[in-house]
């Protein structure tokens, strides 16, 4: 950004100006941008929550808008930071505070994992269904309910399936991870000490899981929003852009299927995809601060407050690859 150009407001250009004063610091370097996305980040905070209309009333088409370019935006994960900077500090200076964090994160994971792990059962019986229709009835179509029942081809069933077969692999990664059902390579992890350990689990959750997450929810965020509205909105899209394409939106939800009396509901397997992102991201702050409570408090504390789920008296030998 050149000298030249004046500012007026700090958080927000004043009306008549190109840009706010804080804009023009963040512009000026790459420690000026990450310190001004900072202070920015509890503006922004406070403003979103005392003014929900102008991003949860999604009868005015610009809201919807402001939405999905904040979903994925910088201002975002500032705010989504400095939260957890604040929270692990309180944490590490108060252990039974950051149990609470681990706790209440592994119970949010297993209760959406148990949940929908029953999708798993469901796909098993209209598998079954669509096998006795199809070979035994020769129906070439399958009627649900009363009066005005719901009836799809056979084709769409069998289709149906893989979002079944997804709603156990996104939804249910955080309760496998806690169950330790997850496939592990373990080259020296094994024979290291028990601090070492907890060490390369926190640098794992750190290093490999949130960057992860972040990255895909990056895609997975526009990629869903492509398939819900029109004109679609795309990652370089600045937010003026946006706003100027909230004039022309109009919800165009997917509804094409592989063929022509498959599945058509697609557009759930991008929501799905986004869902998987958090669920991994928060699953991978539990892992840190659970590592580094059993860090800092012992060998002894190791699965303190673990809800792991048991397959009887006897079977321990095959918990965790179930």
């Amino acid at each position: 950004m050149e000298d030249d150009v004046t500012c007026e407001g700090f958080f927000r250009a004043a009306e008549g100006a190109e840009l706010s004063c804080l804009d023009k610091f963040e512009a000026s370097g790459a420690v000026q941008y990450f310190l001004g996305n900072i202070l920015e980040a509890f503006f922004n905070f406070f403003y979103a929550l005392t003014h929900p209309s102008l991003w949860l009333d999604w009868s005015d088409k610009q809201a919807v808008m402001r939405f999905v370019y904040y979903g994925g935006s910088a201002e975002l994960f500032f705010v989504i930071l400095i939260a957890i900077v604040i929270f692990t500090v309180l944490g590490m200076r108060r252990h039974a505070l950051m149990w609470a964090y681990v706790r209440g994160l592994e119970r949010f994971g297993n209760g959406v994992g148990r949940l929908f792990a029953w999708a798993g059962l469901l796909m098993v019986i209209q598998q079954i269904m669509i096998v006795f229709m199809q070979r035994i009835f020769t129906r070439p179509d399958i009627s649900i309910g009363f009066g005005i029942p719901l009836q799809f081809d056979i084709s769409w069933f069998a289709e149906e399936l893989k979002l079944f077969n997804a709603i156990v692999v996104c939804l249910c990664v955080s309760y496998t991870f806690i169950q330790g059902g997850h496939v592990r390579v373990d080259l020296f992890y094994a024979g290291a000490k028990f601090r070492t350990k907890k060490i390369i689990d926190m640098l794992g959750a750190f290093l490999f899981m949130m960057p992860f997450a972040l990255l895909t929810w990056m895609y997975g965020w526009y990629f869903m929003w492509r398939h819900l509205i029109t004109p679609k909105p795309s990652a370089s899209d600045t937010f003026d852009r946006l706003l100027n394409k909230a004039r022309a939106l109009r919800w165009n939800v997917e509804t094409i299927g592989f063929s022509p009396n498959g599945f058509n509901g697609y557009f759930l397997f991008k929501i799905l995809l986004c869902a998987f992102c958090v669920l991994v991201f928060l699953q991978a702050l539990a892992v840190i601060y659970r590592s580094y409570l059993e860090m800092r408090e012992g060998p002894e504390s190791e699965g303190k407050y673990l809800d792991k789920d048991t397959l009887g008296e006897g079977e321990e030998a095959y918990e965790g690859t179930h």
